[in-house]
């Protein structure tokens, strides 16, 4: 009899304790969960396990957190929402090549000006164009509904598909403008280290060839999309045909990331209740090996140098100086 009652005893006690501790799940300001970092709690040190997750044992109502490179935050345990505690990180440049740092502090009004400075501007050649469109896509509720009340799963997709393609084809005709302007006079740079007439022509010829596959492609391609359409203006590209082209290939590139983000996210959870959201890094990773590998071999490994990726490296060089 004594055995059971000690066995029953030792059952409560294991039962109270364990009621007595909470599992909570620590992550940034940018959905990403804080893996095997060092996490103190009202003093207390934890190691988060893979998932972002630590168990504290009998906590109090308020928690002071901190972690690294984060800011300490003071929170009321009974207002933790869903086990998570949010910890905002500290800014640091790498931000900035991070897709989710543009949606979190600037929303569909940042991301929408992004995809015209990658076409539209110089300086928006190292922004994250695809991971940026692909995480969209998982986002594209939150999104929309920060700006239209709408409640439509599709409605929202056309929406955002339709803004975001629309500032891609204008900055692509701004890009393509001011080709046009200074086409003109490249012809009448001489040659140095980083600019060869050759290159200009074989250009010239290269776009009244394949014009059309050079815009609707270069649009999958970093960097090559920023040039692509300020190449086709230095050439001379026929105005309407470039427009044509502009059209499409801008559509079919917004289109494909966000429809691809979302979607890809909507049947790996209901399918293996897998959470894109929480694996972002992975993502954006894979998505950037795909897009950039193409370019690299091509600027550095191919015994071929590409004439538009040799005109647009004089353009870049040219408008650094100034």
């Amino acid at each position: 009899m004594k055995p059971i009652l000690a066995t029953l005893f030792f059952c409560v006690i294991a039962a109270f304790a364990f009621s007595q501790s909470r599992q909570l799940k620590i992550q940034d300001q940018y959905g990403a969960a804080l893996k095997q970092q060092n996490v103190t709690v009202n003093g207390t040190s934890y190691i988060t396990n893979d998932s972002g997750f630590i168990s504290i044992s009998a906590p109090s109502e308020t928690l002071v957190v901190k972690a690294g490179n984060h800011e300490e935050k003071s929170v009321l345990l009974s207002k933790v929402s869903d086990n998570t505690i949010e910890l905002h990180k500290s800014f640091s440049w790498k931000d900035l090549l991070n897709p989710m740092f543009y949606i979190v502090n600037g929303g569909l009004w940042l991301l929408l000006f992004i995809v015209f400075a990658e076409t539209g501007l110089f300086a928006g050649f190292f922004l994250p164009g695809d991971s940026l469109l692909f995480v969209a896509g998982i986002y594209s509720t939150e999104l929309i509904k920060s700006i239209f009340p709408f409640n439509n799963e599709y409605l929202n997709l056309f929406v955002l598909i339709a803004l975001i393609s629309a500032m891609g084809i204008i900055g692509n005709s701004v890009g393509y403008w001011f080709g046009k302007r200074i086409g003109p006079s490249m012809y009448q740079w001489k040659d140095t280290m980083l600019f060869k007439q050759k290159y200009l022509h074989q250009a010239h010829d290269f776009y009244e060839k394949h014009g059309g596959i050079a815009i609707i492609g270069a649009r999958f391609l970093p960097l090559v999309r920023t040039f692509a359409p300020i190449i086709a203006g230095i050439v001379q590209m026929d105005k309407k045909k470039f427009a044509y082209y502009n059209i499409v290939g801008c559509i079919a590139w917004v289109g494909s990331m966000i429809l691809g983000g979302h979607f890809l996210q909507k049947w790996l959870y209901e399918w293996f209740g897998f959470d894109l959201k929480s694996h972002l890094e992975y993502i954006i990773i894979v998505i950037v090996l795909i897009t950039t590998t193409p370019v690299i071999y091509k600027m550095f490994f191919s015994k071929k140098k590409s004439p538009t990726i040799e005109l647009s490296k004089s353009v870049l060089e040219e408008e650094q100086k100034v």
